[in-house]
């Protein structure tokens, strides 16, 4: 059988697509590039923004024009979040659509494609930086946010599992990007932690380098910052910590009760300073019910106050279910992209700064395809042919040390 995957999200999605595509293969099926030639078709939905899933519905619809005879099951998000917009076709009913499986149950996926593995262990994941997921769902709640809906509680996984997995992605990807929905709560419900995991990782997996996806900067213990911050070539030294608003008022509306503006810049200031070169980037909101210019004005204010190298920038989307629906105070879209305009004019700049200022310095790469590069910081960067060729680890190409020049960057 030859299937098509197309994944849409997050970090936390591709892997449950990396682990669907394993067991395609340890079945004797075949992952194919096209859904022209594919027989089936997975598609790994996210419900984050109503514009990822309308671009699944797109997807599906064009899959099925190209090739009418092609099988789909839709997985991930938006296939477990109940409640939908009556206005809104089921996703069942999207031409194609044999399954719909809700969340990340890569068994029940293949289960639905008629395939059985013969071995559970994992393949080599496609590209050269591998995903771990450490845990699934949340205990949160957002107010904006569906995945929680969709996901459930914080699920966390063995420490003894996630290093032999660890041990195993190390022999064929110089990478390793530690992933879930919410990571800074792993363990709570095994009696482990989060740093205590990633030391774990550290010594007993050495020839990889290890980078964090998403943590809320105040999760961020005094173990974890040292992690981060002592050695560029274990643990990259980039923390992606989700703002979502300067303001303290649509902090509380958006219900992320557990900082304030001030305990976030704190917080991060606390781990930035400790090393000379790093990484930051964040999640802002733009238009949440509610915001008005004196909040846009406190969230560019911080923005601008913060070493940011970038940012991921986007208008409030109303989610079925969430209970940001009942607030009221709706900002027109105009307004939110305005806004959302405003940010991204101050993280290009704050990115370009950045970039200009690490020329000339030493850094660590990990050769992500011929002829780029990424550096510890998160960097894309040029890499020589020559350098790419004496660099190849298994199949995949691996580290690299060297100093940064204008023209690579």
């Amino acid at each position: 059988m030859k299937v098509y995957l197309r994944t849409y999200g997050c970090r936390a999605n591709q892997y449950d697509t990396e682990a669907v595509r394993a067991l395609i293969l340890a079945s004797g099926g075949h992952v194919v590039d096209n859904a022209g030639d594919a027989d089936a078709a997975v598609f790994n939905s996210c419900t984050v923004t109503a514009a990822a899933e309308a671009d699944l519905r797109a997807d599906v619809r064009a899959a099925s024009r190209v090739n009418p005879g092609l099988r789909s099951i839709v997985m991930g998000c938006a296939a477990g979040v109940p409640g939908r917009d009556e206005r809104v076709a089921p996703l069942s009913t999207l031409p194609g659509v044999e399954t719909v499986i809700a969340g990340a149950d890569a068994g029940a996926v293949t289960a639905a494609l008629g395939l059985r593995a013969s071995s559970t262990d994992p393949t080599p994941q496609s590209g050269a930086r591998a995903l771990l997921r450490i845990q699934d769902g949340c205990d949160e709640h957002c107010t904006f946010c569906a995945t929680t809906i969709s996901r459930g509680a914080n699920r966390s996984r063995a420490v003894k599992d996630l290093v032999e997995e660890a041990k195993r992605l190390a022999e064929t990807h110089p990478e390793i990007v530690i992933t879930g929905i919410h990571i800074g709560t792993y363990g709570r419900d095994i009696g482990e932690c989060l740093s205590g995991l990633i030391a774990e990782l550290v010594n007993a997996v050495p020839v990889v380098r290890f980078r964090l996806s998403s943590i809320e900067a105040t999760e961020v213990d005094d173990l974890l910052a040292d992690l981060l911050t002592c050695d560029s070539a274990r643990v990259a030294p980039h923390l992606h910590a989700p703002l979502q608003s300067g303001s303290n008022r649509v902090l509380r509306r958006m219900g992320r009760h557990w900082y304030t503006a001030e305990e976030y810049e704190d917080a991060v200031r606390r781990i930035v300073s400790a090393t000379g070169t790093f990484a930051l980037s964040a999640d802002v909101i733009t238009g949440f019910p509610g915001e008005d210019e004196a909040d846009h004005a406190a969230t560019l204010a911080l923005v601008e106050r913060l070493p940011f190298t970038s940012l991921h920038v986007f208008p409030y989307s109303p989610r079925p279910g969430t209970a940001a629906l009942k607030l009221g105070q709706t900002v027109p879209s105009a307004v939110a992209r305005r806004r959302s305009k405003d940010l991204r004019r101050l993280a290009d700049q704050k990115a370009s700064a950045h970039r200009q200022s690490r020329i000339g310095d030493a850094c660590d790469i990990v050769v992500t395809e011929r002829g780029r590069g990424l550096t510890e910081d998160y960097l894309s960067v040029g890499v020589s042919e020559t350098i790419a060729r004496r660099t190849r680890f298994n199949g995949i190409l691996s580290d690299h040390s060297g100093r940064l020049t204008a023209s690579a960057l």
